[in-house]
C-alpha cells in the first residue's frame, strides 16, 4: 500500500468539510485516547458496550482520531476495537500496537472493519528506557523503528510511530529515528513526554528541533502526547502546536495513567477562548463537552474534582460578593467563556412527580441523551420511582440516574434488593438479594455497622478476595433529600476497580457501588496485558 496514497493531512481534512475554511496548517487534528491511555488508570475499567457508547460519542463530538485500544493486550481489548472499527464511521479509527510483527498483525485484524483505520506502534528512544527497560542498543532500537513501521504501513496505509520517553531521548537519536520512521511510511510522527518530564519551553524547542532538522519532516504531521505528573500536560501541548505539532493526544477529564494526560475540555477551550493567542481551529463540538465528561465519569467511576478547569462543578460558580456582583452585571467580568459553550444549559424545565413522558424526553434531550423508545421507558419508570421520594429533580439527579442505568447493563452480578436492620443498640444486620449469572440468591449477614454487614452479605453471595479500599459518600445534590452517591474501590493481585452508584437510600447506593465494582473487577481478571504504553 506504500504507493501512490494520498497523505494523511489530506484525507483528513478532505473528511472534515466543515473545517474548510481553516488553512490545512492551521488545523489542529484531536486524538482521543481515553478508550486506550484512559482505561490504564489504576481502577479505571470498561466492558466493550460502554466503549462503543463512548466512542459514538466521542465521533458525535467531532473527534478526528479514536484511539480504541489496545488489541493484543486481552480478546476484551481485541473485541473492543474490532466492534468499534465496524460502527464508527467519521473519525480514525486507531489501534495501538508495541514494535513487534505480531501486535502490529493483531491491531489490523481488529480494525479490518474500519472505514478510517490507523495503526499506531511505538518503541522507547531514551537512554534510560532503551538500557533498562528494553535492554536494547541504540543501533538495534534503530532498526527496530525501521522493521515495525515498514510492516505497518504494508497493511495500512495510515501509521503512526510514537517515540516512548520522546521528552527525555537525545536529540540527534530522536530526529534520526523520526527520519527513518517517516521513510519507512510513517505518515504521523508523535513524540510523548511520557513521564510528564517536560516545560513548555523545553517541549517547544523540542519540536522545533524536528521540524529543523529532520529532512523529511514535511511528509507527516508532528503529534503530541503529554502527561500531567507536574500538571504541564495541557501547557506543553499547546506549546509544541505554537512550535509545528499538528495533532494533540489528551482524554477526557485528562483521564490517563498516574496523573493522567491533557485533558481534552481544556485544550479545546483553550484554544477557543484564546483564538487570538493561538490562532488554530479544531473540528470538536464543544457544546458536547459537558456530556462527554459526565459520560466518562459515570462509566470509570472517576469523580471530577470540583475545582477541575471547565468541568468542575465549581468552574462557572461565584460565591464571592464582588464576583457575584460583577457577574450580575455582565458575565464577561468573571466568566471568560460562557456555561453554554461547554453545553451546561441553563434550564427552564424543572421536573417532579408530576412530570410527563414528554418533559422526560426534552430534558434529557437538553442534557445530551437520546435514547430510543425501550431505554426511554426504562429511564421514565427510574425517574419516576425517584420523584416519588424527592419534592424536585434536578439536572445533577438525572445525570445520575442515567449513569446508574448505563451501569446496569451487561452486568454478571446484579443488584435486586436489600433490607437492613441498624441502630444504637445493634445488631446491624443485611439481608441481599443478588442476581448471578441469571441465578436469584439470597443471603445474611451481620457487621460492626449497616455498610460493612452489606458488604459481609455481597461477599457470602459472591466470595472474592478483593480488599476494600476506600469507600466515600458524597451527596448528589443539596438538601435532606438528596441521592448519596457512593464509590468503592477494590483490589485484587494489583489491580483496582472503582464502583459507583447513586440512591436515595445510602445503604442502597453502598451495595449497588460494590457489585458495580466486582463487575468492573471480573473485567480486569479477563485481561493479560502485555508491557504497556507509556507515553
Amino acid at each position: 500500500m506504500k504507493n501512490n496514497v494520498t497523505p494523511i493531512h489530506a484525507r483528513q481534512n478532505s473528511a472534515r468539510p466543515e473545517m474548510a475554511g481553516i488553512p490545512n496548517n492551521e488545523r489542529i487534528i484531536i486524538f482521543d485516547t481515553t478508550l486506550r491511555d484512559g482505561e490504564q488508570s489504576p481502577g479505571a475499567s470498561m466492558s466493550v458496550n460502554e466503549k462503543l457508547r463512548i466512542a459514538l460519542a466521542l465521533e458525535d463530538m467531532g473527534v478526528d482520531v479514536i484511539e480504541a485500544g489496545f488489541p493484543v493486550a486481552s480478546e476484551g481489548d481485541f473485541q473492543s476495537v474490532s466492534l468499534i472499527a465496524g460502527q464508527v464511521r467519521n473519525a480514525v479509527v486507531c489501534g495501538l500496537s508495541r514494535a513487534h510483527k505480531t501486535d502490529i498483525s493483531r491491531a489490523w485484524e481488529a480494525l479490518a472493519k474500519a472505514e478510517r483505520p490507523r495503526i499506531h506502534t511505538f518503541i522507547s528512544t531514551s537512554p534510560l528506557h532503551m538500557k533498562y527497560k528494553l535492554q536494547m542498543e541504540p543501533e538495534q532500537v534503530y532498526e527496530k523503528v525501521i522493521e515495525s513501521v515498514t510492516h505497518a504501513r504494508n497493511l495500512c496505509d495510515n501509521v503512526e510511530w510514537s517515540a516512548e520517553d520522546g521528552s527525555r531521548t537525545e536529540l540527534e537519536f530522536l530526529a534520526r529515528c523520526v527520519e527513518a520512521a517517516i521513510k519507512s511510511g510513517a505518515t504521523t510522527i508523535n513524540i510523548p513526554d511520557t513521564v510528564g518530564y517536560a516545560v513548555p519551553d523545553e517541549f517547544a524547542a523540542r519540536i522545533s528541533y524536528l521540524m529543523n532538522n529532520v529532512p523529511n519532516i514535511d511528509q507527516a504531521i508532528i503529534s503530541v502526547h503529554c502527561h500531567n505528573d507536574l500538571g504541564l500536560a495541557v501547557a506543553n501541548s499547546l506549546a509544541a502546536v505554537r512550535a509545528g505539532a499538528r495533532q494533540i493526544e489528551c482524554t477526557i477529564n485528562g483521564l490517563g495513567e498516574r496523573a493522567g494526560n491533557a485533558a481534552l475540555e481544556e485544550i479545546v477551550m483553550a484554544m477557543r477562548t484564546r483564538q487570538d493567542y493561538f490562532g488554530y481551529g479544531n473540528n470538536v463540538k464543544a457544546e458536547t463537552i459537558t456530556k462527554l465528561s459526565h459520560l466518562v465519569s459515570s462509566v470509570t467511576g472517576f469523580v471530577v474534582q470540583p475545582n477541575k478547569a471547565i468541568v468542575g462543578a465549581n468552574a462557572f460558580a461565584h460565591e464571592s460578593g464582588i464576583h457575584q456582583d460583577g457577574v450580575l452585571k455582565h458575565a464577561a467580568t468573571y466568566e471568560i467563556m460562557t456555561p453554554e459553550s461547554i453545553g451546561l444549559n441553563r434550564s427552564n424545565i424543572v421536573l417532579g412527580k408530576l412530570s410527563g413522558r414528554h418533559a422526560f424526553r426534552e430534558k434529557l434531550a437538553e442534557l445530551g441523551y437520546e435514547l430510543g423508545d425501550n431505554a426511554l421507558n426504562d429511564a421514565f419508570i427510574r425517574f419516576k420511582a425517584l420523584a416519588d421520594s424527592k419534592r424536585q429533580i434536578f439536572d445533577e439527579d438525572l445525570i445520575a440516574l442515567m449513569g446508574e442505568q448505563s451501569r446496569q447493563d451487561g452486568n454478571r452480578i446484579k443488584f435486586l434488593r436489600l433490607a437492613v436492620t441498624c441502630g444504637s443498640e445493634g445488631p446491624q444486620r443485611a439481608e441481599l438479594e443478588l442476581e448471578i449469572d441469571g441465578d436469584r440468591l439470597r443471603m445474611a449477614a451481620n457487621g460492626n455497622g449497616p455498610v460493612d454487614a452489606t458488604f459481609n452479605a455481597v461477599r457470602e453471595i459472591f466470595p472474592h478476595a478483593a480488599r476494600l479500599q476506600l469507600y466515600q459518600v458524597s451527596a448528589v445534590t443539596a438538601g435532606t433529600d438528596a441521592q448519596a452517591e457512593v464509590t468503592v474501590r477494590l483490589e485484587e493481585n494489583g489491580k483496582t476497580v472503582i464502583g459507583q452508584s447513586a440512591h436515595p437510600d445510602t445503604l442502597v447506593a453502598s451495595a449497588r457501588a460494590y457489585v458495580h465494582a466486582l463487575n468492573k473487577l471480573l473485567i480486569k481478571r479477563q485481561k493479560t496485558e502485555p508491557m504497556a504504553m507509556g507515553a
